[in-house]
């Protein structure tokens, strides 16, 4: 699956958080990282490309920097937009509060999905599989053990077909682990439980079925 990851960011050689994404962007052989432009052909042509097109920024003052709104004005027109029929569309969005704050009665007082609510709209008048968000919250205040944890899942997000999938995320680490020769014991104990795991499963859903 070939993955667009469309970067709006105002500042992007100064972010440590980007910087951050993009290295991690290249464990996926089949992303391309692409820092938008209003060349209108160039960027169509690059999205009718792609299978999964990742929207990724920041959150200013509650919305996407206005570069992503002259970009989506300049690009996308209604036509054009039903050409991506079909393809999947994820939203990877920093932010500069922690996640709690955004909830009613949080400090924000607003769901992040109601902010990024806009972008559920496109998807639907595309007819774009829409992805859950991924969210970063306070990228510099992270350790590394959270950093670790955030370029699992953004590798993830970029290359699986459904990245909240348990079992998607099991082949995910079961094929990372492979790749290293000191972990292919790992490797095979973990293709065992989750196999073991899904006939727990396909058991449990005959016994429901009798019920």
């Amino acid at each position: 699956m070939k993955t667009l990851i469309v970067v709006g960011h105002p500042d992007l050689d100064g972010s440590s958080t980007q910087a951050f994404l993009q290295a991690s962007a290249a464990g996926v052989p089949t992303a391309q990282w692409h820092p938008l432009t209003l060349n209108v052909a160039a960027e169509r042509q690059a999205l009718l490309a792609a299978e999964r097109i990742v929207l990724q920024f920041p959150l200013y003052w509650y919305a996407a920097p206005a570069m992503v709104q002259e970009w989506l004005a300049t690009v996308w027109t209604t036509r054009f937009a039903q050409q991506l029929a079909g393809k999947s569309l994820g939203v990877v969005v920093s932010l500069g509060r922690p996640l709690r704050d955004f909830h009613p009665g949080g400090a924000v007082g607003v769901s992040l999905d109601a902010l990024l609510s806009p972008f559920a709209a496109l998807a639907q008048t595309a007819k774009m599989t829409l992805l859950p968000p991924l969210a970063i919250a306070q990228f510099a205040y992270q350790i590394d053990a959270q950093r670790a944890r955030l370029l699992v899942q953004y590798q993830q997000y970029l290359g699986l077909t459904v990245p909240s999938s348990f079992s998607a995320q099991a082949a995910w680490w079961q094929t990372q682990l492979a790749q290293q020769p000191q972990a292919a014991l790992l490797a095979e104990t973990l293709a065992t439980r989750q196999a073991r795991l899904e006939s727990l499963r396909a058991t449990l859903a005959e016994v429901k079925g009798d019920d």
